[in-house]
């Protein structure tokens, strides 16, 4: 492989897709992951991810020699930092995955290289990390060019949406976002709007918190339409024949690393001003509780009316349908909580999207359903959607899997 253009710090559902997407137009990438078994797997044109079209772009990518998987950073003119940003105790995001991520490729930086943080950030990370550099690189202060752009994509869509959709960058001064603007435009079809670094930060963070207070209103809803015995699949396809109404299907929660997270990033450092945004938190969090006690309600009223513990399947853990992302998923933290509850009865637990699990058995959603007394679905995976099941059997459907 050639000196390699690109560093790309991060292999994850974002990382790789980009370093594919890159790769694929013909520029030399080298991405860095501290799994060895990612970059093993990377090396071979393989992938650790379930993404459609990723598959064929990282294979290609690989045999024809501009992608290449590594541990460490190697040097180059751009380096893309698209780590995790987990949280620490009470909300408060924590940084030292891009920290750690900027102090690795801090001794390989030179004078007008390309440094852009993509990884969701508080607002003025991108400033930190740039008054790290500059501590530690004296030499390089008003010589290297920082940015923050944030990705918007859609898991189970990503490659499409990584070369369509349109992206804002924010650099720490104008030279160095027309730089990160130039480096994009070989990518990306999208439009690219200029800014500065703290409104691309807040303007990512933003964007995840109205889809979270959009999803808590339709979660709202079917608290509501619960109590009042109203189907709120109904209500909502009539509300929405409003022309100025638009809202949101329900579900058991919000999950993924971006919507169930990003609030919280704005929340912690602006506590007294984002009262809707963290109420929308609260909502969608108590949505998933609400539904294992739904769940635990059934159990109870079968054994009553049956006498006899029922059998229960637990259909989809991923966050969002048709993927293999867990991440924060309120799917599986309903059907852990449901298992805390557990008194001998039979579970069936189903994602198709994953062959194994670390802590539950899996179950074909076939047999599942054949088993089960109580069928409970938690994801709206495109596998449920022409199940047949008979009319003995009791359905919860929380996310709208088997609606016509």
């Amino acid at each position: 492989m050639n000196k390699p253009e690109v560093v790309m710090i991060g292999l994850g559902y974002i990382g790789l897709p980009t370093a594919a997407l890159i790769a694929s137009n013909k520029v030399y990438v080298h991405g860095v992951d501290i799994n060895p078994k990612v970059v093993e797997t990377i090396n071979k044109g393989q992938i650790h991810i379930v993404e459609p079209e990723l598959d064929t772009a990282v294979a290609s990518a690989v045999s024809e020699g501009y992608l290449k998987a590594g541990t460490t950073p190697v040097e180059a003119n751009a380096y893309l930092i698209v780590v995790p940003t987990p949280f620490k105790a009470k909300n408060e995001p924590d940084i030292s995955f891009v920290e750690a991520a900027t102090r690795a490729v801090l001794p390989l930086l030179k004078k007008d290289d390309l440094y852009i943080i993509e990884s969701t950030s508080p607002v003025g990370t991108t400033e930190k990390m740039m008054h790290l550099i500059f501590s530690e690189r004296p030499e390089l202060t008003g010589a290297l060019n920082i940015a923050y752009c944030p990705e918007r994509v859609l898991p189970g869509n990503v490659m499409h949406e990584l070369v369509h959709n349109d992206r804002v960058i924010g650099g720490i001064d104008e030279k160095s976002t027309k730089k990160a603007l130039a480096f994009y435009r070989q990518f990306i079809e999208g439009d690219l709007h200029m800014t500065n670094a703290r409104t691309a930060e807040m303007c990512k963070l933003v964007e995840n918190s109205s889809r979270d207070v959009q999803i808590a209103f339709a979660n709202e809803l079917s608290l509501i339409c619960d109590k009042a015995e109203i189907n709120v699949w109904e209500l909502i396809e009539l509300a929405n024949k409003h022309p100025r109404v638009n809202i949101l299907q329900p579900g058991c929660g919000v999950g993924g690393h971006c919507i169930a997270v990003d609030p919280y990033f704005i929340v912690s450092d602006y506590p007294m001003e984002s009262k809707i945004i963290g109420t929308a938190r609260e909502v969608n969090n108590y949505k998933s509780f609400w539904c294992a006690e739904k769940v635990k309600t059934a159990k109870l009223e079968f054994q009553l009316k049956h006498g006899r513990k029922p059998s229960i399947a637990l259909m989809g853990l991923a966050f969002k349908p048709n993927i293999d992302d867990l991440r924060e998923s309120p799917a599986k933290y309903i059907a852990q909580k449901v298992l805390q509850n557990a008194n001998n009865e039979e579970y069936y637990i189903v994602e198709p999207n994953i062959t194994e699990h670390k802590v539950f058995k899996l179950t074909n959603h076939k047999e599942a359903v054949k088993k089960a007394d109580i069928i409970v679905f938690l994801v709206a995976h495109k596998e449920f959607k022409n199940l047949e099941i008979t009319s003995d059997k009791t359905v919860i459907d929380f996310c709208g899997a088997k609606r016509k």
